[in-house]
């Protein structure tokens, strides 16, 4: 059942993304790689793909950026055979202030995203075997960063992302690629 909600929502960002860039909305695509500090862990990576929306009816300087993203972190414990894995698949939107300055632009932002958490244990030592546990969280994100410009249509971000999700608390430091659709 969320295997399906994925792959429709994804079928169906994808379909609207062509009649987004036509309307002058959608301005870029980012692709971003993560380094993931969730609450009661260690770090490890995720991924995430998201567009910048800018509209004429919201003030200069505003973007709404929906954004895809991922990670799973998965261990194994030799010689006790246990073998545990986390995921966390977020749906979100974030809406960013760009500070207007000349050769790098600094951003705010506020968001929310629905996250699909996911832990599973294999201990059959200790009496665990194939226990999972899944729930769905929304929480909301502060984030922010700066984008320096690497050519006209090209651009790199370096920022910082906070999830507040009680008991799943993530801080992001996100890297990535700006592809921007028409020049500004």
């Amino acid at each position: 059942m969320r295997l399906t909600f994925r792959l429709v929502f994804l079928f169906l960002l994808l379909a609207a993304l062509p009649a987004l860039a036509r309307a002058g909305a959608l301005t870029a695509v980012e692709g971003m790689s993560s380094t993931v500090m969730q609450q009661h862990q260690s770090s490890f990576s995720g991924l995430g793909l998201r567009v910048r929306l800018r509209s004429a009816q919201i003030a200069d300087g505003f973007e709404l950026l929906p954004s895809v993203e991922y990670w799973r972190n998965s261990t194994t414990v030799e010689p006790f055979g246990i073998k545990t894995a986390r995921k966390d698949a977020t749906l979100g939107v974030d809406a960013i202030y760009n500070v207007p300055m000349a050769n790098w632009k600094p951003y705010v932002g506020l968001g929310f995203g629905l996250h699909f958490l996911s832990s599973e244990v294999d201990a059959p030592t200790l009496g665990l075997e194939d226990a999972s546990d899944s729930v769905i969280k929304g929480g909301l994100s502060a984030l922010g960063g700066a984008s320096f410009g690497l050519s006209d249509h090209l651009s790199n971000f370096l920022e910082l992302k906070y999830h507040h999700l009680p008991g799943f608390s993530q801080l992001k430091l996100n890297w990535g690629i700006t592809y921007t659709l028409a020049k500004k």
